[in-house]
């Protein structure tokens, strides 16, 4: 009885922000998925350690104790949570550093992948002809070679660091965005937007920034995701090889190399390193799977981007 006796305006209020919630559990929900918030619970947790991991280690990674060598898992009770390996280095500090080189290389890659990658296939796909026969024929060539082995090639012949690591991984891992960007941008080229914006007078360079770029960043996201766990696996396969960063900087990798001769004896040396990868890349690739459902809109009409 009370309701019905207030004017219009006094309840418009309630009405619109019960709207407005409802608007914003709509655009949630769909972020809510188990893989999405498991995937990125993991993330979020190589982001701590990485940033973190200066305040959080509680020794030196480098500092050597051959007085404490290869002693198993202190959990609680010991100095060495998780133990040392062979010549006294503390494996959770280890650990905690090594999440650091892992986001830095994984984080670069994509950023500087992305870039090039979507930004040629843009220019291929808008301009077609000979500049798209030129650009997918240098895809081509790079795509030819294996990537480990390109990577493995790069740094050895030019030596051992964190740039040139970057750069060997990035060498073939544009390719992927180029080939997604060009294929989008050869169908959003015909569109009346487009159309329009070119009989408006833009010019080629202020269509691609402001109309074509913009519509190719969902799939870019989606796709680098899945392109930060293939880096992070690649990175830790170099640093296994001796080929990664220098000796003197702790990455997962080169403590797999480092207990491969323990294995039998030692086996808290592989065996956290390899846990960490493992977690790391699944909860990657989780993320990845749940946005590339909420992206891709082929999987929503098709019905089988709801699981």
């Amino acid at each position: 009885m009370t309701n019905s006796v207030l004017p219009q305006s006094a309840r418009e209020p309630v009405t619109g922000g019960t709207e407005h919630m409802r608007d914003f559990r709509k655009a949630l929900g769909p972020w809510l998925k188990p893989k999405i918030i498991v995937g990125g619970t993991f993330v979020l947790l190589l982001c701590f350690m990485g940033v973190f991991s200066p305040l959080i280690s509680p020794y030196d990674p480098n500092a050597q104790n051959l007085l404490n060598t290869l002693q198993p898992p202190g959990w609680w009770a010991g100095e060495n949570f998780l133990g040392t390996d062979h010549v006294g280095r503390d494996i959770l500090s280890r650990i905690f550093f090594g999440a650091r080189i892992s986001l830095i290389i994984a984080i670069t890659v994509v950023l500087i992948s992305g870039v090039v990658g979507v930004a040629l296939g843009a220019i291929s796909g808008y301009f077609a002809g000979h500049i798209d026969f030129g650009i997918q024929k240098l895809v081509e060539v790079v795509w030819a070679f294996p990537p480990l082995l390109l990577a493995i090639a790069i740094v050895a012949f030019f030596g051992q660091s964190l740039i040139i690591l970057i750069v060997a991984l990035v060498v073939q891992r544009w390719i992927p965005y180029c080939r997604v960007a060009r294929g989008q941008a050869l169908s959003l080229r015909t569109r009346d937007f487009v159309d329009a914006a070119r009989s408006l007078g833009a010019s080629n360079g202020r269509i691609i920034g402001v109309h074509i770029l913009p519509n190719l960043l969902q799939a870019a996201l989606v796709i680098g995701t899945f392109a930060m766990a293939s880096a992070i696996i690649s990175e830790a396969s170099l640093s296994f090889l001796g080929l990664g960063v220098p000796p003197e900087i702790p990455t997962w990798g080169s403590m797999l190399a480092d207990g491969r001769t323990y294995i039998s004896t030692s086996w808290w040396l592989a065996l956290f390193p390899g846990l960490c990868i493992f977690f790391t890349v699944l909860g990657i690739n989780m993320l990845g799977d749940g946005m590339r459902d909420i992206f891709d809109p082929r999987l929503k009409r098709s019905g089988t981007g709801t699981g």
